[in-house]
């Protein structure tokens, strides 16, 4: 990939998406909404992209009820992607998930009722899936076990540093009602997180993209897939709206963490330029290339295409 600019290309590149609310048969969701359609417009942008995408995250409510059926059907659209990027899945249990399906279905384990966390090595980067969730429960709790699991992971920096993600962000909204439905006892995991190598945490339930700090650390939440929520609907009200649906770019750098918000869907292109512009300007020395195209009176004056 030709670099233009002062910046080195990113270490890891990881796809991070959140809330996809599948049902089984396909149900759409609350009687409107396809699921499916929306996700698998998003896996076709991500792969059309040619991005060397490494792993894709998904920040839980993979099912909208905890049906078998449903973590089938999201593994049969995703599975196939993967393999052909050549990425890691990494699925993270949320609030509307139930455990035992979830550990049989998408991590192909024996089914079970503890917290489904584990952690994955994405080349040299670490991504710890931690289970938030409470069973019989929409709010978020991390138990002192949890807790203590994580310190002894956390205790040897990985080489890359660590992404941390989870269902529930350690960040306030301004939609009020979900205040109710939040991480429970944010201090306890604040504690375990400050002095590590964590450097960026994932989150989603909130149905809408937003970004944060939690112990000095950048959070990141992504949307859903299915709905988002209308943060300026009236104070009081909740909406959910079918609109707005997007997923994250998560870049590791050797110094920092860039998150992406990229819209799902194709609308009409106003502007551009096709992509052999890259390679024209990437023969160019770099003040020839910023008189072509940065220059407001030669701006349009780039090398023609052979």
């Amino acid at each position: 990939m030709v670099r233009l600019g002062q910046h080195p290309a990113p270490r890891h590149t990881i796809a991070h998406i959140s809330d996809t609310h599948f049902l089984d048969g396909a149900r759409p969701l609350y009687g409107a909404l396809s699921s499916e359609t929306t996700l698998q417009r998003a896996l076709d942008q991500l792969e059309g992209s040619g991005l060397d995408i490494e792993a894709i995250v998904f920040t839980g409510d993979l099912a909208d009820l905890g049906e078998s059926d449903a973590y089938q059907r999201l593994r049969s659209i995703v599975d196939p992607v993967a393999e052909r990027l050549g990425a890691q899945i990494v699925w993270v249990m949320g609030n509307h998930d139930e455990r035992e399906p979830f550990a049989r279905h998408m991590l192909d384990a024996e089914p079970s009722t503890a917290p489904q966390d584990a952690v994955y090595d994405i080349g040299g980067l670490r991504i710890i899936a931690l289970d938030s969730t409470v069973p019989g429960y929409h709010h978020g709790e991390i138990s002192a076990e949890q807790l203590d699991w994580l310190r002894g992971v956390l205790a040897e920096p990985a080489p890359h540093g660590t992404l941390l993600a989870l269902h529930h962000p350690p960040i306030p909204s301004p939609v009020e009602l979900m205040a109710i439905l939040e991480l429970q006892d944010q201090p306890a995991l604040a504690e375990v997180l400050r002095g590590t190598d964590v450097i960026g945490i994932l989150g989603g339930h909130l149905h809408y993209s937003t970004h944060s700090t939690f112990a000095g650390i950048p959070v990141a939440v992504a949307a859903a897939t299915c709905y988002t929520m209308d943060v300026l609907a009236p104070v009081g009200s909740l909406s959910g709206v079918d609109g707005g649906q997007s997923v994250h770019l998560t870049q590791v750098y050797d110094d920092r963490v860039v998150h992406s918000i990229v819209p799902i869907g194709s609308p009409p292109q106003v502007s551009g330029f096709g992509d052999r512009v890259l390679e024209r300007l990437a023969a160019l020395t770099p003040e020839e290339r910023r008189e072509a195209f940065s220059n407001k009176k030669s701006v349009w004056k780039l090398p023609p295409e052979n």
